[in-house]
Order: C-alpha cells, then structure tokens, then sequence
C-alpha cells in the first residue's frame, strides 16, 4: 500500500482542482512559492496554446502546514481556474441549470470522449472531456512539489529534458546532470541542444500551419537515490514498474523506457549490463540499468523516458461520427496546444518525484523527517560497510 497517497480532483472548466494528500511525515520545509515554481513551468514551452495565456496556476495550501512545515496531517492542495467565470452555467452543480441542447455529441478521435460516454452512460460528452483533460495534470504537478520538498530533505533531487519533438533528436552534451538541467531550464522547449531546440521550433511552426500536432520524448532523471528502493520480492513493489505506471498514468504518454530501454533488446548482452566495480563502495562506469536492477534502485541515477503522442485536438479536423444521430462530422475543436511535449517533462518529473518519494516513505518511514533521517543514515552506514 503506498504511504503517500494522494487523490485529484476537479474538472477542466469547474472552479478549481484539488488534491490531498496523506501520509506525509511533520518538518518538511513547505511553500506555496516553491510549488508554484513547478506551476509555472508547467505552462511554458513553444507550441503552447492559447490557455497558458487566460490561467497563470498558482497553488493554495489549506491544511496540514504551518509555519512553512508540515504536521503529519493531509495536506489539501487548491488550484483555482482563472476561467471558471466564463463557464458558471454549463459547469454549474445545479440542476436548473441543465440544458441539454448544448450537449456535446461529437466525440474526438483520439480523446478519451467516446468511451468513456459509452462506459459511464452520458449523453454528454463534456462530462468525459472535463476530466479527462490534461488540465488535471496541473494538481498533480502540485501534488509533485511536495513531493520534491520531501525528497530535497535526504538531498535526492528530480530534474529532467526534452530529447525529441516530431522526429527531431536531440543530443545531450557530456556534462553533470546539474549543468544539463540548467541548459534545459534555459530553453524554451527544455531541451540541452541549441541546433535540436532551432529544429523542434520549426517543426512545431510547419506543423501549426498545417493545422496539426507533434509528440515526442521526455527524460527524467533521479539523484541522490540510496540503493534499495522498491523490491525484488513482489511485482507490485518494483520501482520501475511503479514509475512506469505512474508515467503511463499522464494523458498521451504511450511508452516508457528504463535506462537505455529497447535499445537493450538490440545489443548483445555484453554490452548492456552495468559491471560492477568497488572503491570506498560499490560503483560502476556505465548506466545502461538507468538506476535500477532487479525493481531495486542500485544507488546510480535513475533514468527515464516517455513517449508523448501528438495531441488528438487538432486545428485540422480528423473525421468521426456523432453519437446521438451516427452521423459523419468533422471532429470539432476545443482550444488546444501544437505541442506540449515541454509540458509533459515537468508532469513527468512530478509522477516520478511521487513515486520516489514513496517508495523512501515505504523504506525509510516514520511520522517526522528527524526519524526518516535516523533511519536512513543507520542503514546507508550499514550498506557501506556490506
């Protein structure tokens, strides 16, 4: 059973998302400042539409801190939309306020509307598309600065780049993961290469002409990790299928991939596996494992990819058919963005930084930081001297 456990909610046009969560341990150093950092990054990146405009998310921490620390108590997290104002009617809980001719009937390809009309009985699809949408990703972006203010008190930390958008590759630069975060942070499409950065903006522009979309791929790296997180002894405590799931749990992520990934199905297997080397501890010269063997980080980074589809809403329209009368109709439009794959590394950081936190949480537990603290300096003596 995970230890910090959280719940979302809230619609794409209701008056806020909301997340709690539970089983946080007391003296965490805690802002709504340092978590809207991460808000803000959310809604940056070239390609983006024109929401980012209308809703500057800013987070509200309504329980569970004080004083900039935490309790031991839930934490509730409040992100409030700028644009609830312009939709009080059609997402209002109230039943007089129902009115049925403005039901949505034209699901989108590619878009949760269709099933999920057919799997909960709406008629309309608005009540599947509210959800759905990756607006929900804003609280969880929330919920994963918390979870970087615990994780930064053990000096584990989750940063990360873009390295692709619609088949342009980028190449990182051979230098410490800190100075390729500060390249990324420096870049509008969060990406280390200035000539792969000047590619992807054109190829976002080409494709915005046209009326279409582009994907690409993310990578999300951990440091500071001791080795042991997660377990060998049951599936479901593997870390890396933990981090999987939760990267696959972000709308349009359609793959993931655990250091270098499938490429280790192309290699023979002298070329794959991390040779183990020892001095002042165990090491190693590669990191092919991307941090983890046999579902237990081993104390390298981590590191992670996810595969982002082009976002279904096209300005372009693809073909569908309306479910009230099975007619043929071009998929309407609702407002969108070309590209969102920079959007998508800071989601990615935050479901990692949650599951991290975790599975530390899971290893190290105890009701403040001072005693996960004692808890993790006793066993990373006991692993030094193994």
């Amino acid at each position: 059973m995970s230890l910090f456990r959280y719940l979302t909610a809230g619609e794409s046009h209701g008056p806020q998302l909301s997340a709690i969560i539970e089983g946080l341990p007391a003296g965490i150093r805690l802002t709504a400042e340092a978590v809207n950092l991460d808000l803000a990054r959310r809604q940056q990146g070239y390609g983006r539409g024109g929401r980012m405009k209308i809703e500057k998310d800013t987070v509200e921490l309504l329980s569970g801190v004080r004083w900039g620390e935490t309790l031991g108590s839930p934490l509730t997290l409040v992100v409030k939309n700028r644009d609830w104002e312009n939709w009080l009617e059609k997402m209002s809980p109230l039943a007089e306020h129902r009115d049925d001719s403005s039901a949505v009937t034209r699901p989108r390809p590619g878009h949760a509307d269709m099933t999920g009309a057919m799997k909960y009985n709406h008629g309309d699809v608005r009540n599947v598309l509210e959800r759905s949408s990756a607006r929900e990703t804003a609280v969880r972006v929330a919920v994963g600065g918390v979870a970087r203010a615990l994780l930064a008190e053990f000096g584990i930390r989750v940063g990360g780049y873009v390295i692709e958008v619609g088949g342009v590759v980028a190449e990182a630069p051979r230098e410490s993961l800190d100075r390729l975060w500060q390249r990324a942070s420096a870049s509008e499409m969060f990406c280390c290469d200035p000539r792969a950065e000047v590619e992807m903006k054109l190829a976002i522009d080409v494709a915005k002409a046209a009326g279409d979309t582009l994907g690409g791929v993310v990578e999300v790296q951990v440091q500071g990790v001791p080795a042991g997180l997660g377990s060998y002894v049951h599936w479901d405590r593997k870390l890396d299928a933990r981090l999987a799931m939760a990267l696959m749990s972000i709308q349009a992520i359609k793959g993931v991939e655990v250091g270098i990934g499938f490429e280790a199905a192309r290699r023979p297997g002298s070329r794959v596996h991390d040779e183990i080397y020892y001095d002042n501890g165990y090491c190693r010269d590669t990191n092919n494992a991307g941090g983890i063997e046999g579902g237990m980080s081993n104390g390298e980074p981590i590191v992670l990819r996810a595969a982002m589809k082009p976002i279904p809403t096209l300005y372009k329209p693809l073909r569908s058919v309306d479910m009230r009368t099975h007619e043929a109709f071009e998929a309407t439009v609702e407002r969108s963005d070309t590209c969102a794959v920079p959007a998508a590394l800071v989601v990615a950081e935050a479901v990692v930084a949650i599951e991290i936190a975790d599975a530390l949480l899971e290893k190290f537990g105890g009701d403040s930081v001072v005693e996960i603290r004692r808890n993790l300096e006793g066993y990373l003596g006991q692993i030094r001297n193994a």
